[in-house]
Parts: C-alpha cells; sequence; structure tokens
C-alpha cells in the first residue's frame, strides 16, 4: 500500500483520534515489527498492541530520566519518571512477550534494531529541532522498502508550548527532511504526518486537512506572535479544558 491508496483517506477522514488513525493504518498494512519512539505514560502503545494483532515485535525507545540538554514540559525529576515507566509498564504488561525495551535516547539505542526490519516507526519524542531531526535521520535505514515513519505533534504552531522552552519543530522540518530523502509524504488529522520510504516515488507533501499551507519558519512563527495576548489566554484555557 502506498501513500496514494485511497485507503489512507478513508481512514483520515473516519479517525475518531489519533489512536484510532493509526490502529486503523496498522491494521490496513498489517505491520508486524513496529518502533515506537517516546513511549510517556504507554497510553499509544497499549491500544496498538490491543488491537493490531499482526504485531509481533514493538520496539518502545524512551529514557525515562532527567535530561539536562532537553528543555520540555515533560523533562520532570527522576521520581516523576520513574512512576511514568512504571505506568508504561503496567499498561502494556499484557503484551510483554512482543516487546522489546530500549530505555535510553534513540541515537544510543537504535542500532539495536536492525536496518530494513520495521513496517512502521511511531516517532513521538522531544520534538525540538535537535530531537526531530536526530528521530528521523537515525530511524529511516530501519524501515524496510515501502515501510511508514509515522509522527505525533505535526503542529502548525512553533510555540506549542511557553515560549520558555523550545520550540516544536516537527513540522516543518519533517517535510523538509522527506524533501531530502525524496519519500512521499502525507499530513494527517489530529496534527500527525506519514512518510512512506518509497525511493522510487519521489518527494511529494499531501496535505489531508487544508490547514498547513505556507511552511516557512518566518510565516509559521509570524502566524502565532501577531494573535495578541487575548488570544494566547484563551489559547491557554482551551488546552486547561476551562473553555470550548
Amino acid at each position: 500500500m502506498d501513500l496514494q491508496n485511497p485507503r489512507l483517506r478513508e481512514i483520515a477522514s473516519g479517525a475518531t483520534s489519533r489512536f484510532d488513525l493509526w490502529v486503523k493504518w496498522l491494521q490496513a498494512i498489517q505491520a508486524r515489527s513496529v518502533l515506537e519512539v517516546g513511549v510517556w505514560k504507554g497510553d499509544f502503545a497499549k491500544e496498538i498492541l490491543k488491537d493490531c494483532e499482526t504485531i509481533g515485535r514493538y520496539y518502545m525507545i524512551d529514557p525515562w530520566a532527567h535530561l539536562p540538554d532537553w528543555n520540555k514540559p515533560s523533562n520532570v525529576d527522576r521520581q516523576t519518571f520513574d512512576r511514568v515507566y512504571e505506568e508504561a509498564m503496567q499498561k502494556t504488561a499484557f503484551a510483554s512477550g512482543k516487546i522489546v525495551l530500549l530505555r535510553g535516547r534513540t541515537g544510543e539505542l537504535i542500532d539495536s534494531i536492525p536496518d530494513g526490519s520495521l513496517d512502521f516507526a511511531y516517532i513521538d519524542g522531544d520534538h525540538t529541532l535537535r530531537g526531530i531531526t536526530i528521530d528521523l535521520i537515525k530511524v529511516l535505514p530501519k524501515i524496510k522498502d515501502g515501510g511508514f515513519i509515522g509522527g505525533d505533534d505535526f503542529t502548525r504552531d512553533p510555540w506549542q508550548h511557553p515560549a520558555r522552552f523550545e520550540p516544536t519543530l516537527v513540522c516543518p522540518f519533517s517535510v523538509f527532511f522527506a524533501e531530502a530523502m525524496d519519500l512521499p509524504m502525507v499530513g494527517l488529522p489530529f496534527d500527525q504526518f506519514l512518510m512512506q520510504r518509497d525511493l522510487a516515488a519521489g518527494f511529494t507533501f499531501t496535505d489531508t486537512t487544508g490547514k498547513y499551507g505556507d511552511l516557512s519558519l518566518n510565516r509559521l512563527s509570524l502566524a502565532w506572535a501577531n494573535r495578541g495576548p487575548l488570544w494566547y489566554v484563551k489559547r491557554v484555557l482551551q488546552k486547561a479544558g476551562l473553555i470550548n
């Protein structure tokens, strides 16, 4: 199956959440070998492993540790990370026979996975420019010909978190990466992306949501900066679930 297959559009238009989107996609491609980068509390892994019966091996890469060079809100203290790790293990214990746990950073552990062995990798790591660069470059050789890389937080808002934190640059960097590698790519609902390791296809970017438009950093940054303080307060309240 390739990214132009109508089945992908059907899945994207009918999905009720990012979990539902990826479960249906992995079922459609009958994925057997999967990697998740950035597991956190294990919610994504739980849903995928519960509903995708063809998966025989599920790699998890996550440090579950405070990192001195990662400036994001989820970089919590060691005790909190230990609790988060235990929660992830509890949620996925039912599938422990399929899981290969790699506790550390992508660059340190990626070579534990054979080249060309993965049907699908899901990248939900640190989202900084450094992080998404390392993850995509290191993960691509592990994907089978015709396999896929998907990811989270493909948002047009680089200031996903307060300005004291590093900006989120999954978008547009992942698009530029796909272009550099001559890979087709699709922007999906729920701030998700999908690219295919298909060198014969060449680079294309298809926006199924109609919201991405101009992906230059200048346009992205100004679009959010020009909304003003009242818009920012409203957005914070929406994220907190206090208003619609």
